[in-house]
């Protein structure tokens, strides 16, 4: 079937790139300081343009200032934030690649969007997971690393069908292989999106988190950190 659909696919892919609204990431600090209270805690969020918040305006709307704000209420939060619109795994390799070793305690990743539309292979897929997890442990000293899953990319309004199927579909295939690599080490846990997926999470361009979602995206990155510590 995707054969049949491939003059059609790579239309609208190209419509897509020249129509869906670009919005620059949001302005603010990409590192700092929260809380007064518990035991000291180290976090660094790296990832796509997700992980650099794009979709808000501001760094306080974003994942990791949300985060680490959350955090801050328990504990001594020293954060971080390395990300950049349109990182693939294999940017983000590269990436990992060029930071100090440095002591982290947990370590969030946003990663797979750009890879699905990139046409990164299962393959390839598999290898540079496995190798975001391996540089992550090995660099930052044995942090708990938690993988968030590819959003479920069918449901991005900006994107028409049945390239949106197509994106969807990979996603999924993408989030089975990331469950593996999780499931073997275990400093690895797996971030899902376990909530009905709803149009007032995305953002104006359609595609991108909106404030609503990267809070609950906090929320459930907390609780997983939370569960962890106690």
């Amino acid at each position: 079937m995707t054969v049949i659909l491939l003059p059609l696919l790579f239309f609208q892919a190209v419509w897509l790139k020249i129509k869906v609204l670009v919005l620059p990431e949001p302005n603010g600090k990409r590192s700092g300081s929260l809380g007064d209270k518990g035991n000291k805690l180290n976090l660094l969020v790296i990832g796509d343009s997700a992980a650099a918040g794009v979709g808000v305006n501001e760094q306080s709307d974003a994942l990791a200032w949300q985060l680490a704000q959350n955090l801050g209420r328990k504990y001594q939060v020293n954060w971080q934030l390395v990300a950049k619109t349109g990182f693939t795994s294999k940017d983000i390799i590269k990436e990992l690649n060029g930071l100090p070793n440095k002591a982290f305690d947990y370590v969030l990743v946003s990663v797979g969007v750009n890879d699905v539309t990139h046409l990164t292979s299962i393959k390839q897929w598999y290898g540079n997971i496995n190798a975001i997890a391996n540089l992550i442990e090995r660099k930052f000293d044995s942090p708990t690393l938690l993988l968030t899953c590819v959003p479920p990319m069918q449901l991005f309004k900006a994107i028409p069908f049945p390239l949106n199927w197509w994106f969807g579909t990979r996603a999924k295939r993408f989030n089975s292989i990331m469950t593996k690599v999780a499931d073997s080490k275990p400093y690895c846990t797996l971030l899902r999106f376990d909530t009905p997926f709803e149009p007032k999470f995305l953002a104006q361009d359609g595609i991108h988190p909106s404030s609503i979602a990267y809070r609950l995206w906090a929320t459930q990155a907390t609780n997983q950190i939370d569960s962890s510590t106690d």
